[in-house]
């Protein structure tokens, strides 16, 4: 497969198209051993994302992929670079690609389903296997999730390390097999290496034998790996160079021409060993399994071994002697197994006990509109946020699956009333030594609140896997995380595998901004409206107003509870509506509710619901609210268009105020989601670059703005996230925002430094109306 993708397909561009034949061949006993022996019909695997070519030529085998797309490797609409759930036409259980992601992905999968079992009763059991790269376990998340709590006493977890010694760039100096066994057993994991195969194993077993497991055990990896391309007197010269004497006894037993062969022996290619091995962790099912599987990368082809053999690709001449040497031509290299052979029959037979029956679709999760929370007195979006699911816990169709989870900041972002309701959860009742009049922390299997240590990649790989346990438990969640803002960024690889994985959940980032004062620099945000906005399968949402939050909050999960979820065979695309999941920044600012009460009597519920739930809504009319600048029969007071976003909506309500008593009208639009106003815009440029045609001012834009007027944009982040509702509408902008680090101070003290008070804004405006050049009459 890799071979046609590179060498017999036109390459119209000269990229180098890739495939990574060495890391292949590394796991192709360990792969063959597990669909063609182990694994049944429930469990779940995550493929290292370097072997993808090998878990589509095994489906290929089975009858699971079609013969056409063998040659499609890496092609538009063909099978992708690494396993994807959304992408490939095969039935793929986690994407894998950004490693340690895959690895640790299928560790929250198990922990979503000892929360679903616990809660709607067992399912068929599931093994859930990772097979990862050695290379992977660089990765800093995967501590992080192997140490995390939550992840504890997973017996049906196993993890399959392809242990071949080299990363990208090298052989790898030294084993670190001895600390990384001590770090997975400090976590609690049952740990199991399988280094040598039956060829070794006997010769161990022979008089004088343990000099040679003493001298491999303890040779240099260098050393080792350097013997792969050698043969012969050159091979036993380097395998004794520096070994006792009596290896050289022990080896003069074995001709050289066998001797590569025995050397070669390790326990990764040895089917019956690692057989032996999976099903010790099937024993264990106290705690999760780790398998070290020794190999060699590259194994069975010339490059075996070779330190630069991880993006090598084989030449025609090698390909055409593997080939021979496999007994295949080039008319039957791609046939499947025949049937009439013994090979043949078992495959046929591991494809019907494989074969999983197509899953019903799980009944839809309807939400209320609304909760009705109360805004009768200024309050910030972050306390309002947890009202509103303390709310739906209380409504009997929804509160079953709701699921929230934190890394350490339950309380600090307003969890603690939904936590008193629902419980903590833990596979079993644990006592409170401590009385809280305030947050009652009861923990047991009942319990609706997952609390994770201080890891934001953990919280967005539990809340990916969360949002994805109809397709891999058989069950629809409604999964709620939160967050602290800035720290969005340090979960941010695994945000990003979650939504190209096609999850659905709500996220809540907050307090963020500068608004967060006194916090200081470190912990105010700028930049993640930006990540939110751009971020693909991902709806960006920052409300200023409880009400507005309410439609919106109960919106999104109305939309996770009903949606249909990706099948893992690319049958629904991860973009579906284009929604996904949904990033809710919030504050713990208190504002004022009056405005958007008023804009409620306005407008009416029906229109300004579908307004906020589209992206925006005007939330002050100048002509209304100053009738004097209408003109009455002359000309209207020039117009500008004063656009915030979340937390600065007073600053900006202020300078409407301001500007009107200056004999300018200032509509004040407020923007519920960036995201969706974006899109509205984009999907009409786009529809306009295919079809040649005029483009039109999308609905949500229209609503808002209407007439054709210079813009301020005010948010509490960057200034460049909002600067692009300027060209949406053709008119000259004037963005202000957050450009630097923040500080230590007041919120006041804050917006005069990033020029979001209301004098700012009003000389802005001016701004924009000289820049206008007469737009806005």
């Amino acid at each position: 497969m890799v071979d046609a993708a590179n060498r017999e397909r036109p390459n119209l561009d000269g990229v180098k198209v890739g495939g990574h034949q060495a890391s292949s061949a590394s796991l192709v006993s360990a792969m063959t051993a597990l669909w063609f022996a182990h694994l049944g019909p429930d469990d779940r695997v995550a493929v290292k994302p370097h072997a993808a070519p090998v878990f589509h030529a095994i489906q290929y085998l089975l009858g699971d992929l079609d013969r056409a797309y063998l040659t499609r490797l890496r092609s538009r609409g063909g099978l992708q670079s690494y396993p994807s759930r959304t992408k490939d036409p095969d039935r793929v259980d986690f994407s894998t690609g950004s490693v340690g992601l895959g690895a640790a992905a299928p560790l929250f999968a198990a922990a979503t389903r000892r929360y679903v079992d616990a809660h709607f009763g067992p399912r068929p059991r599931s093994r859930f296997v990772a097979i990862l790269g050695d290379a992977e376990l660089d990765e800093g998340n995967i501590w992080e999730a192997v140490a995390d709590p939550a992840t504890q006493g997973l017996g049906d977890v196993m993890w399959l390390v392809d242990f071949n010694r080299q990363s990208l760039d090298r052989v790898v100096p030294g084993v670190r097999i001895d600390q990384w066994r001590g770090q997975f057993e400090a976590a609690g994991w049952h740990v199991l290496e399988v280094k040598y195969g039956r060829r070794l194993q006997a010769a161990f077993a022979r008089p004088g034998g343990h000099h040679l497991r003493a001298w491999l055990d303890r040779m240099p990896n260098e050393q080792y790996q350097s013997m792969f391309g050698l043969t012969g007197r050159t091979l036993r010269d380097r395998l004794t160079e520096g070994a006792p004497a009596e290896l050289g006894d022990v080896l003069a037993e074995v001709a050289d021409e066998d001797l590569a062969t025995l050397v070669r022996d390790l326990g990764g290619h040895d089917v019956e060993a690692l057989l032996s091995a999976y099903a010790q962790c099937d024993a264990v099912t106290d705690r999760p399994s780790v398998v070290f599987a020794y190999t060699v990368k590259g194994w069975g082809l010339p490059t075996a071994g070779d330190p630069r053999n991880h993006s090598s690709l084989l030449t025609g001449a090698q390909i055409d002697e593997l080939r021979a040497q496999l007994g295949l031509t080039a008319q039957t290299e791609w046939d499947r197994l025949d049937p009439g052979t013994a090979a043949g029959a078992l495959a046929a037979g591991r494809a019907e006990l494989l074969r999983r029956p197509a899953a019903a679709p799980a009944p839809p999760i309807a939400l209320p509109a609304q909760t009705g929370v109360g805004t009768r007195r200024p309050i910030a979006t972050q306390e309002a946020f947890g009202r509103i699911l303390t709310d739906l816990a209380r409504i009997d169709t929804v509160a079953p699956y709701l699921v929230t989870t934190a890394p350490d900041v339950a309380t600090s972002t307003n969890l603690a009333g939904f936590i008193n309701r629902t419980g903590v959860f833990a596979p079993t009742a644990r006592r409170s030594w401590t009385e809280d009049g305030i947050l009652r922390w009861s923990e047991g299997p009942t319990g609706q609140h997952v609390e994770l240590g201080i890891s934001e990649m953990n919280l967005f790989l539990l809340l990916g896997q969360l949002g994805l346990a109809e397709h891999l438990s058989g069950q629809r969640l409604l999964p709620v995380g939160t967050v602290y803002d800035p720290f969005v960024l340090r979960g941010l690889d695994a945000f990003v595998y979650g939504a190209y994985s096609g999850s659905r959940f709500v996220v809540a980032g907050t307090p963020s901004g500068v608004s967060l004062a006194a916090e200081g620099g470190a912990h105010q945000s700028t930049i993640t409206p930006s990540v939110g906005l751009e971020l693909p399968n991902v709806t960006f949402v920052e409300p200023a107003y409880a009400g507005a939050l309410d439609w919106l909050l109960c919106d999104a999960l109305h939309r996770v509870g009903t949606a249909a979820q990706p099948t893992g065979d690319g049958g629904t695309d991860a973009s579906g509506d284009g929604e996904g999941s949904y990033y809710f920044r919030l504050t713990t600012r208190p504002i004022d509710q009056q405005p958007y009460e008023a804009a409620r009597q306005r407008i009416g519920d029906v229109a300004l619901r579908r307004q906020v739930l589209d992206g925006a809504y005007r939330l002050v009319d100048a002509y209304l609210e100053y009738p004097h600048l209408r003109g009455d029969g002359l000309a209207p007071a020039p117009l500008v268009h004063l656009v915030g976003s979340g937390a600065v909506l007073p600053e900006v309500l202020a300078a409407a105020a301001e500007l009107a008593e200056e004999g300018i009208a200032a509509h004040v639009v407020d923007v519920t989601s960036l995201d969706r106003l974006y899109r509205s815009w984009q999907r009409s440029l786009r529809r306009s670059v295919r079809t040649a045609t005029l483009p039109e001012l999308p609905g949500a834009l229209h609503c808002a703005f209407g007439t054709r007027a210079p813009v301020v944009t005010v948010h509490d982040a960057a200034s460049h996230a909002m600067s692009w509702i300027g060209s949406a509408l053709g008119v000259p902008a004037v963005p202000l925002g957050v450009d630097r680090f923040g500080e230590s101070g007041t919120v006041a003290d804050l917006y005069e430094l990033h020029d979001l008070m209301p004098g700012s804004i009003v000389n802005a405006a001016l701004t924009a109306l000289a820049l206008g050049g007469g737009q806005g009459r």
